[in-house]
């Protein structure tokens, strides 16, 4: 006799945007029959650039329900209205929390759960921080609470092992690409170029996707970038508050950079295509560093050559992908561009590395299987099944 499918919640604000349910919806697939899968997100949220609603996509596979949220101006002081008490007692088998354990959002969700519901929460910080009350309070309350933790690279591991309640089960499962969306694409490429109006310029174009804000790296790339002999383009895909200053500085070059400030997420892979260089020269400050790098794995699936600062997470995303150089180290970045201009065999040698990465790393397909192994041996099961 056929066993009923265990029953999955995952609850996380990003999931109001159909493009961050990939995981959930990817799992769903991967998992068949032996999971049934049901998304709880915010039925409104202010968002960074503008108020969203939560709308269901056809591609959503998982089921989605809405719940209306409180103070969802801070996203640390976030909550969940009733209805969703209401949803965590409907005989969850894992519930699984893509908030933050040191938020109230994440402190509320272990409280609200049934006591013998499995907990798995993801958490992205790679900084060690002192969090005032009650915000430190609700952290170790929700991780004792928790049966295990995610997260999506080393160096969050490094900074939260330590602190009380990490001595959890734990599993490294990076952010995933999708590779049908992000591809090698020639015809974008010229479309890009030619919307930039660089059809008849050889060049190469050494790209930058991000925010504009010091700690990404801009004022050191413009430095290198003074001091490369050989011909290159510019393209700066991205906003932020150096937006000013970027342009400035590009005035001095003309035609040979632009800044693309409209760009959409949709329209990404298409900006990416038009690359022949990624550069993310993120820089480690004080209180930040950098958590992991989408932009990589995006490059990686188009098929674009990646040079990554050594910060934060970085050298564990790119390994030997791409190239890692100091984040400091101007004349090593001043070399390293310089050879990628001069070598088309180089790059194209980097960007079979970074796809196969890709594909073989980050792919949505892989990263959902991690997940549901990773419950399965959460529930104790004896022989964790291999989802394909």
């Amino acid at each position: 006799m056929k066993s009923s499918p265990r029953r999955l919640l995952t609850i996380g604000h990003s999931y109001i945007v159909p493009l961050n349910r990939r995981l959930a919806n990817e799992m769903s697939r991967v998992a068949k029959a032996d999971w049934d899968i049901t998304i709880v997100a915010p039925s409104t949220l202010k968002g960074d650039l503008r108020p969203l609603t939560l709308e269901t996509d056809l591609h959503d596979r998982a089921g989605v329900e809405g719940v209306p949220v409180l103070f969802d101006r801070v996203p640390q002081l976030k909550l969940y209205r009733d209805r969703l008490r209401e949803i965590l007692q409907q005989g969850w088998d894992l519930v699984h929390c893509w908030e933050e354990p040191y938020v109230l959002s994440g402190g509320q969700i272990a409280r609200q759960a049934p006591p013998k519901t499995p907990l798995v929460y993801f958490t992205a910080q790679n900084n060690s921080k002192c969090y005032p009350p009650p915000f430190n309070w609700i952290e170790t309350q929700t991780m004792q609470r928790s049966s295990g933790w995610i997260a999506p690279g080393q160096t969050v591991v490094a900074a939260l092992k330590h602190r009380q309640g990490y001595d959890r089960p734990m599993r490294i499962i990076p952010h995933g690409v999708d590779v049908e969306h992000f591809f090698p694409a020639p015809e974008m490429q010229q479309s890009i170029r030619h919307r930039l109006e660089w059809d008849q310029m050889n060049a190469p174009i050494v790209g930058f996707l991000g925010r504009f804000v010091p700690e990404k790296g801009l004022t050191m790339l413009m430095r290198v970038l003074d001091q490369v002999a050989q011909p290159w383009r510019a393209l700066f895909v991205g906003t932020g508050a150096m937006e000013a200053e970027l342009r400035s500085w590009a005035e001095r070059y003309g035609d040979r950079v632009r800044i693309c400030t409209t760009v959409t997420h949709d329209q990404v892979p298409q900006y990416l295509n038009a690359m022949d260089i990624l550069c993310a020269p993120s820089q480690t400050t004080r209180k930040w560093r950098e958590q992991f790098g989408r932009m990589l794995i995006e490059a990686f699936a188009c098929g674009i050559p990646v040079i990554g600062s050594d910060s934060g997470e970085i050298p564990y995303v790119i390994e030997n992908a791409g190239l890692v150089l100091g984040e400091k180290d101007e004349q090593a970045w001043i070399q390293a561009i310089s050879m990628l201009l001069d070598n088309p065999t180089q790059r194209a040698a980097l960007a079979e590395r970074g796809l196969d990465r890709a594909h073989s790393v980050y792919q949505w397909s892989v990263v959902a299987r991690q997940h549901l192994e990773f419950f399965d041996s959460i529930l104790g099961e004896k022989q964790v099944k291999q989802y394909t």
